[in-house]
């Protein structure tokens, strides 16, 4: 007889930021399928899921991927389901409306590396600042470069557990760094991204540091760069469409919208989205090819191939949900006449 280790993952409900919880289910012979993944149970009282007089609430697996860092183990990402089995009101994948895995997300994931002693980002001295920005994005060798065993590490996991990972690479700030991940399916580039980010948060275990995913953890005055998690999004039209004025509406089809946007791009947002370090003002709304500025950029790729491609919303913060994120991107566009 062999046991396997099921690590189950779900986001609690915290709001506006939930958070990830996990617990390991063992398992007799276990085939490493997803359709013999268990529903499994949880309190939910103890995760601001249920009240304490009926606080079952239920585990449904949505993906199944290996976990390189333990012997017969798996990571199963889950949906939480009320007890009579309909989606609990923390359940963003369930409001994903892309069936058909038409839509394609790549999320570009920003995060500071933390030391937990200092309570600071790596680089940073104690009672003071290292030197400013400009010489960390990309660099390389100690003068710089801050936190590479940890992201080398993070990357081979995720790999070896299979997800789509695409690339790293050191970001503006001292201590802040990138992941992205690419994926054909909303949901599925969801999990991922959970997934992902529940490999880097259990690896800085063993290192001493923690991931800070607040959008401005230096303080929303400091000239450091903020953390994002640009969200480059495709269907069938934008890939194929050949056509700029089928952008152009897509594009204001965000317009009216902004604050259903941002009502579900993440937490302290406001802080970073000032229209300075490369972002537009949470106020405003714009568009423009290869404009770092803007509030969505049209790819200047998409543009040399004759507009097909894809758009990247630089909005949505680090901490976001992706699968909210997703959810609201895919109704907007979805909104937009271009029939």
């Amino acid at each position: 007889m062999s046991k396997s280790k099921l690590e189950y993952i779900w986001l609690d409900g915290y709001k506006p930021t939930q958070n990830m919880r996990s617990k390991t289910k063992v398992e007799d012979n276990f085939s490493g399928k997803l359709e013999d993944c268990p529903i499994w149970s949880f309190d939910g009282s103890s995760t601001r899921q249920a009240e304490g007089g009926s606080s079952d609430c239920l585990l449904k697996p949505v993906a199944i991927y290996p976990d390189p860092a333990r012997k017969h183990g798996y990571l199963v990402m889950t949906e939480v389901l009320n007890a009579d089995g309909t989606p609990h009101e923390s359940n963003g994948r369930a409001t994903i409306e892309d069936e058909d895995n038409d839509f394609w997300f790549g999320f570009e994931q920003e995060y500071f590396i933390m030391d937990r002693k200092t309570q600071l980002p790596l680089g940073f001295p104690v009672g003071g600042y290292p030197a400013p920005q400009g010489l960390y994005y990309c660099s390389v060798g100690g003068r710089n470069t801050h936190g590479r065993d940890l992201v080398e590490e993070h990357a081979d996991l995720c790999i070896e557990a299979g997800l789509n990972f695409e690339g790293i690479n050191q970001e503006v700030a001292s201590g802040q760094w990138e992941f992205q991940l690419f994926a054909k399916g909303a949901k599925k580039a969801g999990d991922e991204i959970w997934v992902a980010r529940y490999l880097l948060d259990r690896l800085t275990e063993k290192y001493g540091y923690y991931i800070e995913y607040h959008p401005k953890p230096l303080g929303k005055d400091m000239d450091w760069n903020g953390s994002g998690m640009h969200a480059n999004f495709s269907n069938t039209t934008l890939r194929t469409c050949g056509s700029r004025e089928v952008y152009e509406k897509i594009c204001e089809a965000f317009r009216p919208v902004v604050k259903e946007h941002i009502a579900v791009y993440g937490e302290f947002n406001d802080q970073r989205l000032t229209g300075d370090h490369e972002t537009a003002s949470i106020d405003d709304f714009s568009y423009g090819v290869s404009d770092r500025g803007a509030s969505i950029r049209i790819p200047i790729i998409t543009v040399e191939k004759g507009w097909k491609g894809w758009l990247e919303d630089r909005r949505p913060a680090s901490n976001g949900d992706p699968y909210k994120i997703a959810g609201r991107i895919i109704k907007t566009v979805k909104s937009a006449n271009v029939s």
